[in-house]
């Protein structure tokens, strides 16, 4: 007797959980639903495998916002958050970068792309394979701050958050404020490009980034049904 499509539907919307991890920042875990893989940071909804178009998009714009400014220059691109994987999977797949660089403080995050079955390398598309990227496991303002980061990069594509108003962890806070944002602006070279994704526009932000920053403006790029609002991207430059 064939099985009714509601009970289907039912099934298909039921979570697995692949795996469940503690770190130093909370608790990480990747779940399966039907086809899509599901990260959750700390009890918070990060992202999904179901579109990407949006985490695609930061990374174009900021390649493109820089080579406006910047034309012929073959730009050094840090990548916040690895997620799963599609900010690398667009920036490998773009010839621009001479570098791609990819720092993740979860490992957990890391080893679902890089171990065993891997579930998540394929959504990274060409990345892992690409020679011009390095995976970094160390959280982005530490590293930004103690590995002599200053003037190193061209283009910073940030997605390490559901935005600079929604925050995974309570210690991200600080990378949206005055200090967070002066330590961005060093990292970037003269004509570097800052770029953060948000799951909606953030006015004070915008505000804060034009305290330190020549250029300011924002991208609209799609409407999520259920909350009615656009996902975002935030650009500055230097």
């Amino acid at each position: 007797m064939p099985l009714p499509d509601d009970f289907r539907t039912a099934t298909s919307d039921l979570a697995e959980v692949l795996d469940r991890r503690e770190g130093p920042y909370g608790e990480a875990v990747l779940r399966r639903r039907g086809d899509r893989y599901e990260i959750i940071a700390n009890g918070c909804f990060l992202m999904d495998t179901s579109d990407g178009c949006s985490e695609r998009a930061l990374v174009t714009a900021a390649l493109d916002a820089f080579a406006e400014g910047s034309p012929g220059t073959a730009p050094r691109l840090l990548v916040g958050g690895l997620g799963v994987g599609f900010s690398l999977a667009q920036a490998a797949a773009d010839p621009r970068p001479r570098s791609v660089t990819v720092l993740e403080r979860e490992q957990a995050v890391i080893d679902w792309h890089t171990a065993g079955d891997a579930p998540l390398a394929r959504f990274a598309g060409t990345g892992h394979r690409d020679p011009r990227v390095r995976i970094v496991h160390d959280d982005l303002l530490r590293h930004l701050a103690e590995d002599g980061s200053a003037g190193r990069y061209d283009v910073l594509c940030l997605d390490i958050d559901n935005g600079p108003d929604w925050t995974v962890t309570e210690s991200n806070d600080s990378l949206y404020g005055d200090a967070g944002l002066a330590l961005l602006r060093r990292t970037l070279t003269d004509r570097g490009v800052l770029a953060v994704w948000s799951a909606a526009p953030s006015a004070d932000f915008e505000r804060r980034l034009a305290a330190r920053f020549r250029r300011v403006w924002s991208i609209e790029l799609a409407v999520e049904a259920e909350r009615g609002l656009p996902d975002v991207v935030h650009l500055a430059t230097r």
